[in-house]
């Protein structure tokens, strides 16, 4: 069973750069993991972590002889940075990767030194998914965030070419609660809303009238970069000079 979205992970070129990003820039309490995750896993990690929803995890190459390395590196060098994972958490990722293989979900084997099992893109509507053990990474219980006072991620919205059938892989085959696919007219929308019982949601969205902002973004989110995350929706306390934010190739919304 699946337990909680518990971030989403960003892969970056320059990693000190990033981590000053969303320390400076978005005021957010950042650990970083990079002194444990060099030597073992030959990549830099760090977490952000807000008040609220899901984390943010940004990760960066090190050591090119490192699976986790070499995997970063291929996606940087064929896509450039972004968003990379899903990340999820279940009591026992193992025994839950039987479970999905089971309902026709390509589970790949495990990586040498991971932590988690990944599923294929192929068969999550272009999202690599990693499934890690409950309370993969501990909370900070107060966490002092600057104004605005930015939240984790409320919401990832995937862009895809059916929401029917990605609601059915999401809700039936990974075993999330999934709302019916609903046509949102004002947005040029169909929408799926997928609740993990931890962290933020998932909206599938699949265009149907492109003469509308929200159908002609994901129309052309489609069309240049296929299926897979197109944004993060995050919250804010006070104002902020710009809603709909762009870094490390990751489009980020903000409201209220």
């Amino acid at each position: 069973m699946i337990t909680a979205m518990p971030r989403i992970a960003i892969a970056v070129n320059d990693f000190d750069v990033a981590l000053a990003t969303f320390r400076n820039r978005f005021g957010m309490p950042v650990a970083d993991f990079s002194p444990e995750t060099v030597p073992s896993l030959g990549a830099h990690v760090a977490m952000c972590q807000p008040r609220g929803g899901s984390n943010i995890e940004l990760m960066a190459p090190s050591n090119p002889d490192e699976p986790l390395s070499q995997a970063l590196q291929k996606f940087l060098d064929r896509r450039g940075e972004g968003i990379y994972a899903l990340m999820l958490e279940a009591p026992d990722p193992n025994a839950e990767a039987e479970v999905l293989l089971k309902r026709g979900i390509k589970v790949l084997p495990l990586m040498r030194g991971a932590g988690g099992r990944d599923i294929h893109p192929s068969s999550t509507h272009g999202v690599l998914v990693r499934i890690y053990p409950d309370g993969s990474v501990t909370q900070p219980e107060n966490p002092v965030s600057d104004p605005p006072n930015y939240s984790g991620i409320h919401k990832v919205v995937v862009a895809v070419r059916d929401a029917s059938l990605a609601c059915d892989v999401y809700g039936k085959g990974l075993g999330l609660s999934a709302d019916p696919p609903q046509v949102i007219p004002d947005r040029g929308v169909v929408s799926s809303i997928v609740r993990p019982t931890k962290g933020g949601i998932i909206e599938l969205l699949s265009p149907v009238d492109t003469s509308k902002e929200t159908g002609a973004e994901v129309e052309e989110f489609l069309g240049s970069k296929g299926e897979g995350i197109c944004a993060l929706v995050l919250a804010a306390e006070g104002d902020v000079a710009d809603r709909d934010i762009t870094v490390f190739g990751t489009r980020i919304l903000i409201h209220d």
